[in-house]
């Protein structure tokens, strides 16, 4: 707790001692605006850390892969030059060729953003049941019945007021100064451009939309909001349906709706929420010393069972995904049997492998140490601070910046000849090197990532953090007046 005297510190001795002197407005100004610009990597921490909570490792493995998203997307968009993005995309071996990048459990760190997507929404389906979970286990129903209100509502403007303020900023610069960007059409006039934006962010954001198209103009990258709504909606609808269940009916209800989403529909993407949902019950129940009998007498061989789903988890991660052909499985050395697994409901196959490889991974975590200790921390944690900030910016960083540099360095396309001519092997670096680390890809990056890491940074400040905690406020303002009282509320 600050002192008396910190305030006579604040002020500091550098400044004159006449009482009537004042820093002058701009000044002050000027110092608020350096001190949120600041990276927070120049910024001292305060002396006694906050601990990290129980579930602080899942900020951190959050944090890591919204890291193998950039990593990832930064990969496929050189490739694109040379034609090596099928090389990423398949089996080891895949047209007789053996690299580093494609071996199993190591591709994790080239090909990793397909594996983080279903990492990010095992995580979310965890997040989101924790509080409402331990509510329903202690029997407070009304409290169950607020905090499902509460959270609900604010989901949508949590998600979108982000991705809308971002993507207009974006088009804005697209359109003024006029950048080239060779994701989308720009329009004539701002007015056009502002209306196709606003076309977009509407469509996109209903969560019943059937238009069909998956890809967001302005950032394709963000094509798993969507997702993620939907998925929170099945999560808070599974807590409502499931919150008058005993225990075991409870966790058997869960593992149905798995099934359910996974074999009877092509629904991978909520049976993912649903996992997190049945994990963090899970969890709770082992803190209560409540978790069925049969899972008790697995206590001794624990440690045992959560290496073996590491290891699957991992290796399951590595699903060749370049298509949705099947074929790119049952060729892919060490997939052949695995393909048969795949079900008939799910249309794009990779997305069956990849729930079974977050799950298991993101269980398999927290029960072993060294691996729950790197994502608790600093540099984890630092990523799960600003990994949505880092989700959205990390595209239009790739649209404007990174195309020039990678441009100048070597990696040349035709439209680049044709629409910026003056960056074309402006400063030509070597291609020597494994594939996916080599010289000249590696170099922009020492541009590239304390850009994106500060915009990240910007965003997570002055965009994100405002709008969760303007959805709080506005909650509070609609549903001000005395707290609910009486029966217990039947749902």
């Amino acid at each position: 707790m600050a002192h008396e005297n910190d305030n006579v510190l604040e002020k500091g001795y550098w400044q004159s001692t006449k009482p009537e002197s004042k820093v002058p407005l701009h000044t002050r100004a000027l110092h608020k605006i350096v001190d949120f610009a600041r990276p927070m990597i120049l910024t001292k921490g305060p002396a006694n850390k906050k601990p990290l909570s129980r579930t602080g490792y899942l900020d951190g493995l959050r944090g890591f892969a919204a890291f193998l998203v950039y990593w990832q997307h930064h990969n496929s968009w050189v490739r694109e030059t040379s034609g090596d993005d099928e090389i990423f995309e398949n089996g080891f071996g895949y047209t007789g060729k053996h690299y580093l990048a494609t071996f199993p459990f190591l591709r994790v760190f080239w090909t990793g953003g397909h594996f983080a997507v279903p990492v990010f929404f095992v995580i979310s389906g965890y997040v989101l049941s924790a509080k409402p979970l331990s509510l329903m286990q202690s029997g407070e129903t009304i409290k169950l019945f607020e905090n499902l209100s509460s959270a609900l509502f604010r989901r949508w403007m949590r998600l979108w007021i982000p991705v809308a303020v971002t993507t207009y900023i974006y088009m804005t610069m697209a359109h003024y100064p006029g950048f080239y960007t060779d994701d989308y059409f720009h329009k004539a006039t701002y007015r056009e451009e502002i209306w196709e934006w606003y076309s977009n962010i509407k469509n996109f954001s209903f969560m019943f939309d059937t238009s069909g198209n998956p890809f967001f103009p302005y950032n394709g990258h963000i094509w798993t909001i969507p997702q993620e709504f939907k998925g929170s909606i099945a999560v808070y609808v599974a807590l409502v349906s499931f919150s008058r269940f005993p225990r075991n009916s409870r966790l058997f209800a869960e593992c149905v709706l798995i099934w359910y989403f996974i074999w009877v529909t092509d629904g991978c993407f909520f049976a993912m929420f649903i996992a997190g949902m049945l994990l963090c019950d899970l969890d709770l129940l082992a803190i209560n010393n409540d978790l069925p009998r049969f899972i008790k007498r697995l206590e001794p061989y624990k440690q045992i069972i959560f290496y073996h789903l590491l290891v699957i988890g991992l290796y399951l991660s590595g699903v060749p995904a370049r298509n949705m052909d099947m074929n790119n499985v049952w060729k892919a050395r060490g997939w052949y049997y695995l393909a048969y697994l795949k079900p008939q409901a799910t249309f794009d196959y990779k997305w069956f492998y990849l729930f079974w490889a977050a799950t298991f991974t993101t269980a398999a975590i927290p029960r072993i140490g060294w691996l729950r200790r790197f994502f608790e921390g600093r540099f984890c944690q630092y990523l799960g601070k600003i990994s949505f900030g880092l989700y959205l910016v990390h595209g239009p960083v790739i649209f404007i910046l990174a195309d020039r540099l990678y441009s100048a360095v070597g990696f040349v396309r035709i439209r680049h000849l044709k629409n910026m001519p003056q960056w074309p092997n402006a400063f030509p670096l070597s291609m020597a090197g494994p594939l996916g680390l080599e010289f000249a890809f590696l170099m922009p990056h020492i541009i590239l990532l304390p850009v994106t890491f500060w915009l990240a940074e910007i965003v997570t400040r002055f965009v994100d953090d405002p709008a969760v905690k303007f959805a709080q406020n506005l909650y509070r303002r609609l549903a001000s007046g005395p707290p609910s009282s009486g029966p217990t509320l039947k749902m």
